[in-house]
């Protein structure tokens, strides 16, 4: 069975950190990734780290203030990824989705895409007030 479950959200001022956890289970998984809406906005994308070597991609406004990062299991099915966030701004706010996937066969790709991520968490908020 698939699980695919975020935790470690809250409110927050700005200029704080919070740090984000998403455990991932049932898969020998891949591409790790989190996501994020605004009210009214659509789901973009954050971060997303390749299953080794740590690659990473960030969307250009966080680049310098987060850092994904994950640790694997030795089976490679169950896997935690985590979301640094440093010196947050109200503009942060959403609600953060963890995303996982288990085809592309590669050590290497960093998936950004919505589309190429079939398993998601349930998502957690992130709130930051100025």
């Amino acid at each position: 069975q698939v699980q695919v479950v975020e935790s470690g959200g809250g409110l927050v001022q700005a200029g704080g950190s919070l740090r984000l956890s998403c455990a991932a289970s049932g898969r020998s998984w891949y591409g790790m990734g989190w996501f994020r809406q605004a009210p009214g906005m659509e789901r973009e994308f954050v971060a997303a780290i390749s299953r080794s070597f740590g690659l990473t991609k960030y969307r250009t406004s966080v680049k310098d203030r987060f850092t994904i990062s994950r640790e694997n299991s030795k089976n490679n099915r169950e896997n935690t990824v985590y979301l640094q966030m440093n010196n947050l701004k109200p503009e942060d706010t959403a609600v953060y989705y963890c995303a996982a996937e288990a085809r592309s066969g590669s050590l290497r790709y960093v998936p950004t895409q919505q589309r190429e991520y079939p398993y998601w968490g349930q998502g957690t908020q992130v709130t930051v007030s100025s």
